[in-house]
């Protein structure tokens, strides 16, 4: 599991993204620069990092179902995960 100070930084990171979206997004289309670079640094949606909603892994995120490869093996197993099952030939 992920040490919580980097899970909760990564939701405060969500949090100033969505605060800042329309903001950023008026002063993108005016081309103010100035006013972009006034921002906090991590009100921008490329610090936001993509962490599995378990266990906060950032490595191996399947972005389709917002878990990291191990934990979707594991829920997978359990039949937790509608449409999925392990394969058997």
């Amino acid at each position: 599991m992920a040490r919580k100070s980097l899970i909760a930084r990564n939701n405060k990171r969500i949090k100033l993204n969505e605060k800042y979206a329309e903001k950023r997004a008026e002063m993108k289309k005016n081309f103010d620069s100035v006013g972009l670079q006034k921002l906090p640094k991590n009100s921008s949606p490329t610090r936001i990092k993509n962490r599995c909603t378990f266990t906060g892994r950032c490595r191996g995120y399947m972005r389709d179902f917002g878990f990291s490869r191990i934990t979707f093996r594991e829920e997978a197993n359990k039949g937790n995960i509608p449409g999925i099952r392990k394969s058997s030939w």
